[in-house]
């Protein structure tokens, strides 16, 4: 039996916020994309705790929570 390939796919203005060159981006997005290919993302990744990062950094957990039930159609809204 042959293992599906993972593809990744990066949302739109998902790097817009970066700082550094264009090769620095480059390297990170192979990067991903290599620790992916390799299971290493997956065997290094930890659960996360949401209810302990609205504690720690709401804005950051407000960030993930909208981008995890946000539908495709609606677009993104900025926190203030």
């Amino acid at each position: 039996m042959t293992e599906k390939k993972i593809t990744i796919e990066f949302a739109p203005g998902a790097f817009d916020h970066f700082e550094g060159t264009q090769e620095e981006l480059d390297e990170l997005v192979s990067e991903i994309k290599r620790m992916f290919e390799s299971g290493e993302m997956l065997e290094n990744s930890q659960p996360l705790d949401i209810e302990a990062l609205m504690e720690e950094d709401p804005e950051t957990a407000c960030h993930i929570i909208e981008a995890l039930t946000r539908d495709e159609d609606t677009p993104p809204h900025t926190l203030q």
